[in-house]
Formats: structure tokens, C-alpha cells, sequence
């Protein structure tokens, strides 16, 4: 056989596997496309979400202590605001049909709170007609709950500031860790990286088995729908569940959409401390009171904070520059 012949035979032997690559190397650009557009609506939308947590709250009707991270939080316009901005970006904002497709794919929501959190998640029940329906809803706020092997119970919160039950006493206190190590006879108390180290993981581990709680119930519904994939809790590294509960925030999952061979799971974080004001500093400088923002950093005692400037000055405080302080 000729050259020419053998090179006809090779070519069209070979040509069936560069076309089946090419194909393949197109689908999956096109997967890569469309999971970056994936993560992007779902970053715009926790974002969104985040942003719309402190809306029409009223603060005056918080504790009257002072935290830079206490925020009272609006879960509903939090809640309308991811949906509303995931369903822009998805393309489907006057697409009713396909908002239910895609919600089938979002197993929870979760609200990270200063005193404790709330998930979104969807529950069977029984309507009025007597047929089952599958609705989301917001499950009641869970704490930050921690007990010790002594009897003693502990509420965290995203800083120090705690509620604490002792049991030789019988007593409630709360405040910061600072001012009642001395107060009471709980160990977790006096011990500042201890206290830090066990308030972190109390907080990660409600969280992760509270949202394990709810995804393995999702999974029961779902299953009876039709649905056959698994929905489970993505495995989410320290430093990402460090960040989440650093200040208040949403977390969102979607998973299982199909995406060419394989399927889209993916979870985004979305803070809120952006939104807040500056925090002022009352402190106390070789016995003068003095203010600053609690951008700055000095070594001086911390006496109160404030919400304003004017604030501070009408306790007798004086403005202390930031000059050369990063302020």
C-alpha cells in the first residue's frame, strides 16, 4: 500500500478521536463558563443578603451595653434580598417555574446572629386541603450554648461578652469575660485563650450540625420528589468557618445543579460589618478621658464605647488623633 494510502487509513482512523476531544474540550469551557456565572450569582446574592440584614431594625430596643459587633438582624429582608438578587442573576426573575426549579437546589440558608443563628430551610407539612406541600420557613434561633463538666452553662456570643449560668450559686450573670472572671467561680471564665479557643468551637459546631441536621431532613423530603441526589454539608476549611463567625452574616448553599457531566455544588459567605459605623473609644490617658475610633490602636484602658463622636464629647471625652496610628 502507498504512503498516501497508509496516511488516508491513519487520518481516518484518527479523526473520530480528535472530533470526540474537541467536543469534550468545548463542553467542558462551557461548564467552566457557566460555573463561574454560578459563582458569581451566588456571591452577588449572599452579598445582597448580608447587606440587607441591618435594614428597618430598631437598635434602641437592644441590651443597653456596648459591642461593635452587637447588630440586631432582619432576617425577612435579608432572606428577600438573596432570592431576589439569585433569580436576576439566573436569569429567571419573572420565571416563577423556574424559581421553584432552582430553589429545589438550595437544601439552606443560614443567618449568622450575635447571640445565635437562624436557618432557612424547607419543611413538609400538611396543608388545609389535606395534601403535602414542601415550604420553606425559618427554624426558631438556636444559641451559642456551651456547659461545662461542673453543671456550669455558658451563651457566647460573636465577641466576648457572655451570659453565664453558675451552678454553685444558682446564678445568672452576663457581661464581658473581663469583668466577670472575677464575679464568679467558673474555670472557662478566667482563662482568656481557653475561653476564645471553646466560644469558637461551640459556635462552628452548633452550626455545622444544626445545617447537618436540616440537609439530612431535606435529603428525606427531596428523595420523595423525585430528587435522587444526596445534598450534604460541604466540607468548609477553619479559616473560612474563622471568617463566617468573625461578625454577623449569611451563609447559602446550592448544590446538586446539573452542569454538563457533573453537578454544581458550591456555598458562599457574606459579611455585614461593612455596613457599620466606626465604633468610638472612650478611654482613659494618664487620668484624662479621651476618645478615638476603634480604627486606631492605643494601649490606653477602654472605659465605654460609643456610637458617635458627639456622644463620647458629651460624656466629657476629648477627640484623640489617629495621626500615624493607621486611622
Amino acid at each position: 500500500m502507498k504512503m498516501i494510502n497508509w496516511a488516508v487509513v491513519g487520518v481516518l482512523v484518527l479523526l473520530p478521536f480528535f472530533v470526540a476531544n474537541r467536543i469534550d474540550a468545548e463542553t467542558q469551557r462551557r461548564a467552566m463558563i457557566t460555573e463561574l456565572r454560578y459563582d458569581a450569582a451566588l456571591d452577588a446574592a449572599v452579598d445582597d443578603a448580608a447587606q440587607s440584614l441591618p435594614i428597618n431594625v430598631n437598635q434602641a430596643e437592644e441590651a443597653q451595653y456596648e459591642s461593635i459587633k452587637r447588630m440586631r438582624v432582619n432576617k425577612e429582608e435579608a432572606i428577600a434580598a438573596f432570592y431576589r438578587t439569585l433569580y436576576m442573576n439566573f436569569g429567571i426573575t419573572d420565571d416563577p417555574i423556574a424559581q421553584g426549579v432552582l430553589n429545589r437546589y438550595i437544601p439552606a440558608v443560614a443567618i449568622i446572629g450575635y447571640d445565635g443563628f437562624y436557618v432557612y430551610a424547607e419543611e413538609e407539612f400538611t396543608n388545609a386541603s389535606g395534601e403535602t406541600e414542601m415550604r420553606p420557613l425559618w427554624w426558631a434561633k438556636k444559641p451559642y450554648a456551651y456547659a461545662d463538666a461542673l453543671g456550669n452553662s455558658l451563651s457566647f456570643t460573636l465577641d466576648d461578652y457572655v451570659v453565664a449560668y453558675e451552678a454553685v450559686s444558682r446564678t445568672w450573670r452576663e457581661g464581658f469575660r473581663s469583668e466577670l472572671r472575677q464575679q464568679t467561680t467558673i474555670p472557662l471564665l478566667r482563662d482568656p485563650e481557653l475561653f476564645e479557643q471553646v466560644r469558637r468551637s461551640t459556635i462552628v459546631s452548633a452550626i455545622q450540625n444544626e445545617l447537618a441536621y436540616r440537609i439530612n431532613r431535606y435529603n428525606r423530603y427531596v428523595s420523595r420528589h423525585g430528587i435522587s441526589y444526596t445534598f450534604t454539608l460541604p466540607t468548609i476549611s477553619a479559616e473560612e468557618w474563622n471568617n463566617t463567625i468573625n461578625d454577623v452574616g449569611v451563609m447559602a448553599f446550592v448544590q446538586g445543579i446539573p452542569l454538563g457531566s457533573k453537578r454544581y455544588n458550591n456555598y458562599a459567605l457574606g459579611g455585614s460589618r461593612v455596613l457599620k459605623k466606626p465604633v468610638i473609644i472612650g478611654a482613659m490617658k494618664d487620668g484624662m478621658k479621651v476618645y478615638y475610633r476603634d480604627t486606631c490602636s492605643y494601649p490606653y484602658p477602654v472605659e465605654e464605647t460609643f456610637a458617635s463622636e458627639k456622644a463620647a464629647a458629651a460624656k466629657g471625652y476629648r477627640p484623640l488623633s489617629c495621626v500615624n496610628r493607621g486611622g
